[in-house]
């Protein structure tokens, strides 16, 4: 079986094309990867256009089907990965209102605030506490900031589902990915109507939910035919980026725990039940995996000091911002 995994980082789309042997080992045939940029208007804001995610995602396939024709014909399914929490925003013609405001974003603090007050009960049911890095307190920065662009909001994606609509036509998103947007009751893996009317919202408004493991649509045609695929693949539902990660170090079973340093520090643990600690800034999220769930610490990067007193929260790109 040959599938084609999809991976929309912040940083660069990746793409691989895996055979799986009939004795379960897994080979490369190939891969490519596009570098991606970071827009930053003003301090503390980190957005992206998502239609670079969708033009490198189509160059990595081209690229892999020109180096490896027969394989990518042969391809039977598409998983997706990719970075959390970002707010992509469709209106109902599916054009897209604004950059995707990005995990990294600092700007909503304000509304973290704002969605606590009008849902006390949010901790509880979401399993975490209100912070700028999740979907929803940024969708209410631009209800505060933007009234008329969030009064033609008809669709809200995050990033890889974005990209999945682009390939399948259809609004869908796995579990562990819409845990990061607040707007989950994560113990029942359903869409909270009360998260949801607390942003000013509705159901209306939100992607298909399904499991990781699930099918999500199938690969339109004229893809297909641009691909030389006789048959579209089917798509997965994926994972978020940790859950995808922890899905291949094999964290699945309740118990299973892992470390992961990065552009972040990550402590995971998979857990049999959704088991909340909000007041401890500890992340409880559906996994990626059916009746499994986790619970997840992050530690940004450090700051480090730039001259002039100044503090920089993006390293990598030498960006520095005032204390």
């Amino acid at each position: 079986m040959i599938t084609l995994g999809i991976d929309i980082g912040t940083s660069s789309v990746k793409v691989a094309l895996i055979e799986r042997m009939d004795n379960g080992t897994e080979v490369l045939l190939a891969s490519n990867a596009q570098t991606l940029s970071v827009s930053r208007p003003r301090a503390g804001f980190s957005e992206q256009a998502p239609e670079d995610w969708w033009q490198a995602t189509l160059s990595c396939i081209d690229r892999i089907q020109r180096d490896h024709p027969q394989g990518l014909s042969a391809c039977s399914s598409i998983g997706l990965s990719g970075q959390m929490h970002g707010a992509v925003l469709l209106d109902r013609h599916g054009a897209v209102l604004r950059p995707c405001i990005l995990w990294n974003d600092g700007r909503s603090q304000h509304q973290c605030d704002t969605f606590e007050a009008a849902w006390p009960s949010s901790r509880q049911v979401t399993g975490n506490m209100a912070m700028p890095g999740f979907t929803a307190p940024k969708v209410i920065w631009v209800r505060d900031n933007e009234p008329q662009l969030f009064e033609q909001i008809d669709k809200i994606l995050l990033p890889k589902a974005y990209v999945r609509w682009r390939l399948c036509g259809e609004a869908v998103e796995d579990m562990s990915d819409a845990s990061g947007t607040l707007w989950l009751d994560v113990a029942n893996r359903t869409w909270s109507q009360e998260s949801l009317s607390a942003c000013g919202l509705s159901l209306h408004q939100m992607p298909r939910l399904v499991e990781g493991s699930a099918i999500a649509g199938r690969l339109v045609e004229s893809l297909a035919r641009r691909w030389s695929m006789p048959r579209p693949p089917l798509i997965a539902g994926g994972a978020g980026d940790n859950a995808a990660g922890a899905v291949a170090l094999g964290a699945v079973k309740p118990g299973d725990a892992f470390v992961s340093l990065g552009t972040s520090g990550v402590v995971w643990a998979t857990t049999a039940s959704f088991m909340p600690r909000p007041d401890s800034a500890v992340h409880a999220f559906c996994h990626a995996l059916p009746q499994r769930w986790h619970q997840m610490g992050v530690v940004p990067r450090p700051l480090r000091r730039c001259r002039g007193g100044r503090r920089s929260v993006d390293k990598k790109n030498q960006r520095c911002w005032p204390n």
